[in-house]
Parts: structure tokens; C-alpha cells; sequence
């Protein structure tokens, strides 16, 4: 059975980082395309990153610059690095992964079979 938890949310002061951890069992990490979404109550589902099985990242434009994913094999970990938090970033934060190992992938969430539950992220200005 695949889980997928997250953790690493919480409450930060605009200008702070954060890193966001998946932790994931029956499911290996460096074998699928994984990604990080999130969402505000009212809002649709937001890509922030993805990464890829061959280790490509894609980044959603707007976060560029300021996002890192990223994969400990050895742990079977997906991270997100968000640094210069704005408030605008507040939601909460989903981790996912695709059920086949395809290379294609994409941000749309339609792309994904297993979610966590979320983590909040409230940025304070």
C-alpha cells in the first residue's frame, strides 16, 4: 500500500524559508515522477514543482527562483525548499506521485494517483 506523508509545515514570518518533507512507503521515490501541489479553500489545485524518475525538475514559472525539489534516495524522501516565503505562498501542501514510471510527466495534477494529506504552510507578514 503507498503512503505518502508530509511534513515540515508550519507558521513563518514573509522573507523566511521553509522545507517541506514526503516521506513515502510502498513507493520508491527515484522510480517515479513526484511532485508538490498546493492549494488555498476556494482555489483550484496549484503545480509548484515536479521531478522527474531521469532526475529533470520543472519548476511552476511564477516559483522560479525561489523553489527546490529534490529526492534522498536513501531515505525515500521528497523535499521542497521554498525560500523568501511571501504570504501569498500561505495554503496547503500536497505531495504526489504518478503510479507508472513513465519519463513524461507534467504540473497537472491529472498526471498523479497518490496524494498525501497535506501540510500547512501560513506565511505572516
Amino acid at each position: 500500500q503507498v503512503q505518502l506523508v508530509e511534513s515540515g509545515g508550519g507558521s513563518v514570518q514573509a522573507g523566511g524559508s521553509l522545507r517541506l518533507s514526503c516521506a513515502a512507503s510502498g513507493y520508491t521515490v527515484s522510480d517515479y515522477c513526484m511532485g508538490w501541489f498546493r492549494q488555498v479553500p476556494g482555489k483550484e489545485r496549484e503545480g509548484v514543482a515536479i521531478s522527474r524518475r531521469d532526475g529533470r525538475v520543472t519548476v511552476a514559472n511564477a516559483l522560479e527562483g525561489r523553489v527546490t525539489i529534490s529526492k534522498d534516495t536513501a531515505k525515500n524522501i521528497l523535499y521542497l525548499n521554498i525560500t523568501n516565503l511571501k504570504s501569498a505562498d500561505t495554503a496547503m501542501y500536497y505531495c504526489a506521485g504518478r503510479a507508472r514510471n513513465l519519463y513524461y510527466c507534467t504540473l497537472d495534477s491529472s498526471n498523479f494517483d497518490y496524494w498525501g494529506r497535506g501540510t500547512q504552510v501560513a506565511v505572516s507578514s
